[in-house]
C-alpha cells in the first residue's frame, strides 16, 4: 500500500524561496515608512514660527489700530514721509524735471521762466494791487475809494498791454531758439503772463537768472 506523499516535483525549491525572502527583506530595508500625516505646507510651517495667529478684531476701532501699526511704526511712517516731501519740495524748487508737474517740464518752458525772471514787469505787482483794492473797498471815505480804484484801473491796463507784449516777444524768442518744436502764441504767452504775475520769492521752480541777465 503506498503512502499518500508529495513527489520531489511538487516540494518547492528551497533555493528560490529563500532568495525571494532576501528580495522582500531588503524591499522593507530601503522604504522609508511613512510619518502617517500630511507634510505641512509652507504658509503653516511659517506660522507655527512666528507663534500663534491672534484673534480677530472684535470692533472696527480695533482693526484699524492693527493696520496703521503700532506707535513708533507710525511715528517712522510719518517721518520718513516728511522727508521725502522735504526733498521733493527741494528738487522741485532746483527745476528738476522728475519733480515738476507736467506743465512745467521741459527745456522749452525752463526757457520761457528764464525770460521771464531776467526782466522786471509791471505784472508782478499784480498780487499786491489785489490786496490795494481789497483795502481801498474797506476804507470809509467814497473820495479814497474812487481814487484807489482809478489808480488800480489804470495800473491793470498797463499790466494787458504790457502782458500782449511780453507775450509776443517771448513767442518769437522761443520759436527762434526751438524751431524744431510746434510753439503756440497763447500758450507760451499765457504761460509767461502766469509766471510774471507771481512773486518773484514765490515763484516755483525758483529763478535762475536775476532781474538784467542775459538769457
Amino acid at each position: 500500500m503506498r503512502f499518500l506523499r508529495r513527489s520531489a516535483a511538487d516540494s518547492p525549491d528551497t533555493e528560490q524561496v529563500d532568495e525571494a525572502a532576501v528580495t522582500v527583506g531588503e524591499t522593507n530595508k530601503a522604504r522609508t515608512p511613512g510619518k502617517g500625516r500630511p507634510t505641512p505646507k509652507r504658509r503653516e510651517a511659517e506660522g507655527r514660527k512666528r507663534g500663534p495667529v491672534p484673534p480677530p478684531p472684535k470692533t472696527t476701532r480695533e482693526a484699524m489700530r492693527r493696520a496703521r501699526g503700532s506707535k513708533e511704526e507710525r511715528k517712522a511712517l510719518a517721518a520718513k514721509r516728511r522727508e521725502q516731501r522735504i526733498e521733493q519740495r527741494k528738487r522741485m524748487n532746483e527745476g528738476d524735471d522728475r519733480y515738476l508737474m507736467p506743465r512745467d517740464r521741459g527745456p522749452v518752458k525752463a526757457y520761457i521762466r528764464d525770460l521771464v525772471d531776467a526782466k522786471r514787469n509791471l505784472l508782478g505787482l499784480f498780487m499786491p494791487l489785489a490786496v490795494v483794492v481789497f483795502v481801498a473797498l474797506l476804507a470809509p471815505s467814497l473820495a479814497v475809494q474812487q481814487y484807489a480804484t482809478l489808480a488800480c484801473l489804470l495800473m491793470l491796463i498797463m499790466m494787458v498791454i504790457e502782458a500782449v507784449l511780453n507775450g509776443r516777444r517771448i513767442a518769437k524768442l522761443v520759436r527762434a531758439k526751438f524751431p524744431k518744436e510746434n510753439i503756440r502764441g497763447f500758450s507760451t504767452g499765457w504761460y509767461a503772463f502766469v509766471r510774471a504775475t507771481q512773486l518773484r520769492k514765490l515763484r516755483v521752480p525758483k529763478p535762475r537768472v536775476s532781474p538784467g541777465d542775459t538769457v
